[in-house]
């Protein structure tokens, strides 16, 4: 039985041989796995928690480079084969109890010190590191470890491969670079008694174990010696691994030779058979007494011993696989070795090779004896190569059950998983959501017993993430009875909010359309919130940051359609669930604003009783909710926003609200804010949000119980009492910002306004006493300015302030103010004149400014500009820089209130 078992095995790698007949090539493609891919592999997955130990014999002091007198070649041999006799003559260095990771340190630092002890011309010293390191290959004390020791040290191997091959290539590369392609002719007899003096050293090693290691390391230097050398060396070598009497450090040493081999020398085949079968051989050793007593001291099984193997014979069969002749051979053994063999075949052959006869794998496998070798691991291997390629459509449910039936029998949870894990992909890939809960149902009957699935989430997070991988329609996700159950495993905190961020990010990535299904929202609601509750003191903002955009990008997701009041019950239940995260709050506030302008557009501006009471709770909702925010330029910012949807929508007492309120928190705007760990004045920001304000004052109606231009006059108190930076000019700025309002609110008819919303304009009706509280206004904020411009003048250094203050009234007062009386006229002069007394004044800036004026002079109501104001400018503009212009005394100007034009100022004020 077992015999025609294995026999199929070699059947399959015939068959692979014939499919892959090529003609033989120096090096490999593109097309075979480098050992680099499965190194981290390897790492992971053989580790152990016991102490591990580093004896290292490092030589005496006579192993330093020879005195520069001693030039003589025969005194050099001499001197070099003394210290190569010091190498296991030295002091001994133990290092106990290490845990693996620090093991791991202890050989990259070995592998750092032989660089630097080649870069530093110590190269006896930089052989003993590598002879010391290959000898710890022997020790199989701790053996569940020895597959990623063997990774570690022959890291240091390969290092140390290297930098012979590249010395010894440099000294053959003078005075020309050697081709690729070159041959030992090429080579100098320098470079060729070098390479020879490392081989020489190499064969005086004493053990055999390093002295295999190291020649094979720097196999690829026989290439400067002759065309056969790699050849020989491969062959004798193979025959020298016979005198390991340890198998599974014979089975890793074979494993190194044909890696090395296939770098080298790809296309010789030969050596990499005789290794196969060698390794075979060595089977037998497994039952003999060293190795059975070495299992019993360790309390190691023999199926946990067999799967040391499978690394190395894994390697072995995908060099031997790679472009290999047909070859037919058969082989006893137990089966023990043949279900480990068959495991490497099917870890080692081609996915599609393994895919195409899944079927005769499994039959394979049936016939194998757990005791040997688990059946768990077998699946597990064909598991791997079925996620990969797809297997014939019509067997595909026969082996997921014939698989399941083996793999729900493990009575081990953590084989269990790592089997499970790997079939969930094949689950996934080729059946529907009723397979797939299938399978969690399973894994949660077997992860749930003893918390057995606390030891267990790296495996259950693979299997969410391959669950989202092949199913983005989270409505059938959702409806898998078993999905949030089998989430609900994940209890370590850190791990449930890694899980949730997962599905969230699928959810945003692949959830095109809004949805309001509620399967749906409930599961989503229900992971968010996890993610929320996660937020503590402790958490960083770059972490809440994130947290807030997935939660946000699921808000955003969220459509009832017309039915906007269960819309809004949505956002009532978000803000309580998501109340620590502003972001979140931020988003909530502008989803509501934006229902309240859709119910606007959805009633053509006209609103129902119904609809009208529905957007006075959006605007409610807004109110409440805008306090709780912790910036203070977001509360600005969307009290003003809510104000303006509210005035949209015709609710007049909830606009007048939230503009109040906007005024009443400016005190509290900081000097200075964090913006990316770095403070910066608020200033600007500030001066922004003001200029937005004062344009929306435009169409808000006053108050009937708080008298004329109430929010105007409450802003410019506030301005006036707020603490601005020393040497600031931005209170007079808002000042003269606020004078194209009050010339605004002063006409017939208002450049904008709200639909259904009387303004100003038709409350007061061009009422004289309302003029005249605009001009009173006008008249302070422009003594206000004019006093600051004074005061500018005291100082040198603020002369470039005052001009470009002074250029921004006389725009002002060119755009909004009626030149036509003498003393408004003259001030204007005046203050072009200041704006250019220091030459600060933008040249480009002025020329416009003056073609403007003579544009506008065109114009049939504005003649006077020509008359009055354009040959005073004219003369001025033409003689600035080559004029001085004189001192001006400011206060010696008479200045008016500003007087407002009786025209619409809809087309010249936008252009000024």
């Amino acid at each position: 039985m077992t015999q025609s078992c294995f026999f199929k095995v070699m059947l399959c790698f015939q068959d692979l041989g014939r499919k892959k007949r090529e003609k033989e090539e120096e090096a490999v493609g593109p097309d075979f796995e480098p050992w680099s891919a499965k190194r981290g592999e390897i790492l992971a997955r053989f580790t152990t928690t016991e102490k591990l130990s580093i004896n290292l014999c490092m030589g005496s002091d006579k192993g330093k480079a020879p005195s520069p007198g001693s030039s003589a070649v025969s005194e050099k041999v001499r001197t070099r084969l003394e210290e190569l006799d010091d190498l296991e003559e030295g002091s001994q260095r133990e290092l106990l109890n290490l845990s693996q990771q620090d093991y791991a340190n202890r050989i990259e630092e070995l592998n750092q010190s032989l660089k630097e002890a080649w870069a530093s011309d110590q190269k006896v010293k930089a052989l003993k590191i590598v002879i010391q390191c290959s000898k710890l290959l022997s020790d199989t004390s701790v053996i569940q470890f020895y597959p990623s020791k063997f990774v570690l040290i022959t890291d240091i191997l390969d290092t140390f491969g290297r930098l012979v091959y590249d010395r010894i290539w440099t000294m053959c590369s003078d005075p020309r670079p050697l081709p690729d392609s070159f041959t030992v002719e090429d080579v100098n007899d320098t470079a060729k008694e070098t390479c020879l003096n490392w081989f020489f050293k190499i064969a005086s090693i004493r053990e055999l174990l390093p002295r295999l290691y190291v020649e094979a390391a720097i196999l690829k230097c026989n290439r400067f010696l002759n065309k056969s050398g790699i050849q020989e060396t491969l062959s004798r070598l193979t025959a020298m691994i016979r005198g390991i009497g340890d198998p599974l450090v014979a089975a890793y040493t074979r494993a190194y030779l044909c890696r090395v081999g296939m770098e080298v020398a790809p296309h010789l085949k030969d050596s990499l058979n005789r290794n196969f079968f060698d390794l075979l051989g060595t089977f037998r050793q497994i039952s003999g007494e060293s190795v059975q007593n070495q299992l019993v001291v360790q309390r190691v099984e023999v199926p946990e011993y067999l799967t040391l193997y499978s690394p190395a014979i894994s390697w072995i069969l995908q060099c031997i696989a790679y472009r290999a002749p047909e070859a037919r051979t058969s082989v006893n053994g137990d089966d023990g070795e043949i279900a480990l063999l068959l495991n490497s075949v099917m870890r080692a052959f081609r996915p599609e090779f393994v895919a195409a006869r899944a079927t005769d794998f499994i039959g394979m496998i049936k016939d194998c004896d757990e005791a040997g070798f688990p059946k768990h691991l077998l699946f597990g291997s064909l598991g791997r190569s079925l996620a990969c390629a797809d297997p014939p459509e019509s067997e595909r449910l026969t082996i997921l059950n014939e698989a399941w039936k083996v793999i729900t029998k493990v009575r081990s949870p953590q084989d269990y998983i790592n089997c499970a894990e790997i079939w969930v992909e094949f689950t996934c890939r080729h059946f529907t959501k009723r397979e797939v809960n299938t399978v969690l149902a399973d894994i949660i009957k077997h992860m749930t017993p003893d918390r057995a699935f606390e030891d267990a989430y790296p495996q259950l997070q693979s299997v969410i993430r391959k669950i989202l991988t092949y199913f983005h329609d989270f409505s059938v996700l959702f409806s898998m009875e078993r999905f949030l159950p089998f989430l609900d495993m994940f209890q370590k905190d850190s791990v449930r909010v890694e899980v949730c961020r997962s599905i969230m990010e699928v959810f945003i990535r692949h959830q095109v359309e809004p949805t309001r299904d509620p399967v749906i929202l409930n599961a989503m609601l229900h992971i968010c919130k996890t993610m929320h509750d996660s937020v503590n003191a402790l958490t960083l903002e770059d972490e809440k940051r994130s947290l807030a955009l997935l939660i946000i990008g699921f808000i955003r997701m969220v459509c009832f359609g017309r039915d906007f009041e269960q819309q809004l019950s949505f956002c009532v239940e978000a803000r309580a669930t998501f109340c620590n995260l502003e972001p979140v709050l931020v988003q909530l506030i502008h989803t509501v604003n934006q229902l309240a302008m859709e119910t606007s557009r959805v009633m053509r501006g006209s609103h129902s009783r119904k609809t009208a009471a529905f957007v006075r709770a959006c605007a409610a909702y807004s109110f409440i909710t805008i306090p709780s925010l912790s910036s203070i330029f977001s509360r600005l910012s969307l009290y003003l926003l809510s104000g303006q949807v509210a005035l949209a929508n015709q609710c007049l007492s909830q606009a007048d609200a939230f503009l109040k309120a906007a005024v009443s928190i400016l005190p509290e705007v900081p000097r200075s804010i964090s913006i990316d760990g770095k403070l910066r004045s608020s200033e600007s920001f500030l001066l922004d949000f003001i200029n937005n304000f004062l344009a929306t004052l435009l169409v808000v109606p006053d108050h009937p119980e708080h008298g004329v231009l109430y929010l105007v006059r409450g802003l410019l108190n506030m301005v006036q009492d707020y603490t601005w930076e020393d040497n600031s000019d931005a209170k007079v700025r808002v000042y003269v910002s606020a004078l194209p309002l009050l010339a605004a609110m002063s006409q017939e008819t208002y450049l904008y306004s709200i639909p259904k919303v009387d303004s100003n304009e038709t409350l007061y009706g061009g009422d004289p006493k309302f003029l005249s509280e605009i001009n009173k206004l006008c008249e302070t904020l422009i003594g206000q300015i004019l006093d600051h411009l004074k005061a500018l003048g005291r100082d040198e250094q603020s002369t470039r302030r005052q001009g470009a203050l002074a250029f921004s009234l006389f725009g002002v007062l060119l755009a909004h103010g009626d030149l036509r009386n003498n003393k408004l006229s003259q001030l204007a002069v005046n203050l072009w004149n200041l704006s250019h007394k220091h030459g600060y004044c933008d040249t480009r800036i002025s020329v416009r400014t003056l073609e403007y004026v003579k544009h506008q002079a065109q114009q049939p109501d504005m003649t006077h500009l020509s008359d009055t104001v354009q040959s005073h400018i004219t003369g001025l503009l033409l003689g600035i820089f080559s004029t001085d212009i004189g001192t001006i005394d400011i206060l010696a100007l008479v200045y008016l209130p500003l007087p407002c034009k009786a025209t619409t100022l809809s087309h010249q004020s936008r252009q000024c």
